[in-house]
């Protein structure tokens, strides 16, 4: 479906990122995945993944939160495989506290790699798209980038400001009259490590059960009462990524279990 394709995923040695740069790999495409350790982990991760799904797999470190890095990894990817064809923007983290006790730094970091990182990789990529004629840009936001909950400002901010900017790449390629097409993923609660870690957490502070937990605090606001998986992210970004999904860019796809249909 994406053979010869070259697609760069940020945030991807782990959880959704992971998921959804294997998804692109057993679709055909080229893989450059990302972190920012620089760790031979993450280079075993890579080798790990190309030996599962047959296909090139590459990793090229960088620290989203600065800008000059975010252009190096697109430049990385083309020193190793000529082009980016696929952009996918996953990289994020979290903080949650009450705005008057929000740290200034977390404010920073949060909008910094969850929102600015996409600007920085999406500048540095989207002009070989256009000259190619070609390019899939997906952000991966979130429910939170088209809902709000208490606690979460930082994030809140940082994804409703990656959907609309996705919708601002999308109107400008579509002017070049080229298939280059953005769109967001927003997910609702994802089964990752990261998660169950937080389900650990949650039985501890709330003395809950683990489907108390779930029940009552992380899908309190998911109607399937279901966690998404990375395959299914992984899925939903192949499609975008696709023929089938040249006519839809600038929009926002959840993948939440009807959460923002509440």
């Amino acid at each position: 479906m994406l053979n010869g394709k070259v697609a760069v995923v940020t945030g991807s040695t782990s959880g959704i990122g992971l998921g959804i740069a294997t998804a692109l790999a057993k679709a055909g495409s080229k893989v450059v995945i990302n972190d920012h350790t620089h760790r031979d982990e993450a280079r075993e991760i890579a080798k790990a993944l190309a030996s599962e799904t047959g296909a090139e797999v590459t990793y090229v470190g960088a620290d989203l939160m600065n800008g000059d890095d975010c252009a190096a990894l697109i430049a990385g990817a083309t020193d190793a495989y000529g082009q980016v064809d696929i952009l996918v923007n996953n990289a994020g983290i979290q903080h949650v506290e009450k705005i008057e006790d929000f740290p200034v730094g977390k404010w920073d970091a949060i909008l910094a790699l969850n929102l600015s990182s996409a600007f920085h990789t999406t500048r540095a990529a989207i002009a070989g798209m256009k000259q190619r004629g070609f390019g899939r840009i997906v952000n991966i936001a979130s429910a939170h980038g088209l809902t709000a909950s208490p606690y979460k400002g930082a994030y809140v901010a940082a994804k409703h400001g990656l959907v609309g900017f996705s919708k601002v790449t999308a109107l400008e390629a579509a002017e070049a009259r080229v298939d280059v097409t953005c769109n967001a993923v927003c997910p609702g609660y994802v089964w990752t490590p990261l998660v169950e870690a937080q389900l650990e957490d949650q039985m501890r502070a709330n003395n809950m059960t683990k489907d108390e937990v779930i029940d009552k605090v992380m899908l309190t606001r998911t109607p399937t009462r279901e966690f998404a998986t990375v395959e299914q992210i992984g899925a939903t970004t192949v499609f975008l990524c696709g023929d089938g999904a040249a006519q839809i860019t600038g929009t926002s796809i959840s993948v939440d279990g009807g959460w923002t249909a509440l």
